[in-house]
């Protein structure tokens, strides 16, 4: 399994104009390639809306970089990172072979995955594809978050190491699965429940599922 990181890209909000209304977002990132992870996030990257984004269960985002040709394919367009606003492109790293509370080394940092990223209508503004956020519903292609365990350096550079797999082992995909198209599964919620990693964002849409 190759893990490789394509691109690093960290960001603060800014204004957009989008179907003629100001938006603030930090979708937007700049490649780096060299960054400071703290408990609370990368240094220099933030979230406008703090309601519904970042935190410390959602302190990195990771989206995989096998995705890009299939998006390419279906709007017919040329998509360069980090179109989803995620600070870590990656190969190797898909949802269905990674598990919530799987430990990975970065860097010199050590990194835990708390849930899979439930995506909002600015990735659709954002790239000026009115289907997008639908499409990425659908196909639940949505990358995912992690805590920080071990505060760090991440490099463009850096190999991506797997330290700990969760007991659990419930993938990011079938987690999101249950959670966009299959909210009657009351067997695989309750399997989900049980994994000590998850975030409490999460933990709180499948007890409300129950």
């Amino acid at each position: 399994m190759n893990r490789q990181i394509i691109h690093l890209a960290v960001g603060k909000p800014k204004e957009y104009d989008w179907n003629n209304r100001k938006e603030m977002s930090a979708i937007g990132k700049s490649t780096v390639s060299s960054i400071e992870l703290k408990k609370s996030g990368f240094v220099g990257d933030d979230v406008a809306n703090h309601k519904f984004h970042g935190g410390v269960d959602r302190a990195v985002c990771l989206y995989p970089f096998e995705h890009y040709s299939y998006w390419e394919r279906m709007f017919n367009k040329k998509m360069t990172p980090p179109i989803f606003g995620e600070n870590i492109t990656a190969t190797g790293m898909l949802e269905e072979q990674v598990c919530i509370g799987d430990v990975y080394r970065i860097g010199s940092t050590i990194i835990q995955v708390t849930q899979g990223r439930v995506p909002c209508a600015t990735i659709s503004k954002y790239n000026e594809e009115r289907d997008f956020l639908k499409k990425v519903v659908e196909t639940c292609l949505t990358g995912y978050f992690f805590r920080v365990l071990k505060e760090g350096t991440i490099e463009s550079s850096s190999e991506i190491e797997l330290v700990e797999k969760d007991p659990c082992e419930i993938s990011v995909l079938s987690a999101t699965q249950v959670l966009f198209h299959q909210k009657e599964d009351k067997k695989s919620i309750e399997e989900i429940l049980k994994i000590d990693a998850l975030a409490e964002d999460w933990r709180k849409r499948f007890l409300k599922l129950l």
